[in-house]
């Protein structure tokens, strides 16, 4: 490969007439080393590229001791190949990658935030910045300043110096990977920025497009800026309408109603939740009273649609008014079965090892000590007869 690979030559090339100078296998993953790439690897916060190489899908890029592996969803042999660039994944990291640097000089000089990290995520991106909190007053003013650059159109230029000529460039960041030797990669926003970068980089400022930020988040002592540029915006954007148009057409209201409709609709859900769970208080305490006022030791009930509290709750009324009986009761909720056996202190029933067999008569997980044991079974096609198994056992 030449000292300077196509994907920095030219990063708006989308294909690429190369050749596999070899192949190899990497914890059994193919990969190819590539005579000349337009594919960009993994580095400096920006993912890797993908694309295709003579048909077959190139699914990650890496440096690995100093070569560029291309990892393949399968096999190549050695030879001339065609690389193709999924355009439409470059163009996207570009944006980010671009406005990363321009949010970066911007927030820098304007509020002297240092940037001390950059993530390049799959839907949102973030910078890390040296201060402990930001207002929505400073995001606002940081936004529209950047907005200001954006439409300036500022040329962004890429070039190479010896570590000589280094020292004399104005870079706002001299930070170098480890071992880093020969020349080093400035990328310059004219009239903005120069840093060191290796990532790939749109012509203009205008090609951002737009720069959102969302929000922050405190770490380490500093804040987390997420931001997303160019076409997720629009993305993002398009999302919103189209929640907000089924939320619309939900609620019955227009969008600046949304958030009070949805309010008053959850107000009245929990004021719905409320009265159910006093039905089902009452429902208890009457079931409780007919159940403890039978005359048998053990009785038992189904509660069609109830959950495992209901069940408990119910026991625990009807074994308060009688400490001699024992409950059998069950319910189907959710797709499953449940049941709950308890005894009273005054009841002999040996609930650990009955709860046992009757979990093994439903085919059910379960547990429990002393007095009580629940459980939840694929079913209730056994209930009859594990009813009739606790009865036998003298209960």
């Amino acid at each position: 490969m030449d000292t300077i690979p196509a994907y920095e030559r030219d990063p708006y090339a989308t294909a690429l007439e190369t050749r596999v100078l070899r192949t190899g296998e990497e914890q059994g993953r193919p990969f190819a080393i590539l005579e000349d790439t337009i594919l960009y690897p993994e580095g400096g916060g920006q993912p890797s590229d993908r694309g295709t190489l003579r048909g077959v899908a190139v699914v990650e890029v890496q440096k690995r001791e100093g070569e560029i592996r291309h990892y393949l969803a399968s096999p190549l042999a050695e030879g001339p190949a065609s690389l193709e660039l999924d355009w439409a994944r470059r163009f996207d990291h570009m944006q980010q990658h671009t406005g990363q640097h321009l949010l970066t000089a911007v927030a820098q000089d304007r509020f002297q935030w240092e940037t001390t990290a950059f993530h390049l995520g799959a839907t949102v991106c973030d910078i890390e910045v040296a201060a402990s909190s930001i207002s929505l007053r400073d995001m606002a003013q940081l936004e529209e300043a950047v907005a200001h650059e954006i439409r300036a159109r500022r040329e962004i230029t890429a070039r190479r110096v010896g570590p000589e000529a280094y020292k004399l460039e104005a870079v706002r960041s001299r930070g170098l990977p480890d071992g880093h030797t020969g020349d080093i990669r400035l990328v310059q926003i004219a009239g903005v920025d120069l840093n060191t970068c290796g990532g790939t980089h749109l012509r203009h400022t205008g090609e951002i497009e737009a720069l959102k930020l969302l929000g922050t988040e405190s770490i380490r002592g500093g804040t987390r800026l997420f931001y997303v540029a160019g076409g997720r915006v629009r993305a993002r954007l398009g999302a919103h309408e189209a929640r907000n148009a089924a939320l619309r057409a939900l609620l019955g209201a227009p969008d600046e109603d949304l958030v009070p409709a949805l309010q008053t609709k959850l107000d009245q859900l929990q004021a719905a939740d409320r009265r159910v769970r006093k039905l089902e208080e009452d429902l208890a305490e009457v079931q409780a009273a007919a159940l403890a006022a039978r005359p048998e030791g053990l009785v038992e009930a189904h509660a069609e649609g109830r959950d495992m509290a209901f069940l408990q709750k119910l026991a625990r009324q009807v074994l308060a008014a009688d400490p001699a009986k024992a409950v059998f009761l069950t319910a189907e909720s959710g797709g499953h079965g449940l049941f709950l056996l308890s005894a009273g202190e005054a009841s002999a029933l040996d609930v650990p090892t009955l709860g046992k067999a009757v979990a093994e008569m439903l085919g059910a997980k379960g547990g429990g000590s002393g007095k009580t044991f629940q459980g939840k079974a694929p079913d209730l096609a056994a209930r009859a007869e594990a009813l009739a198994g606790l009865r036998a056992s003298g209960g």
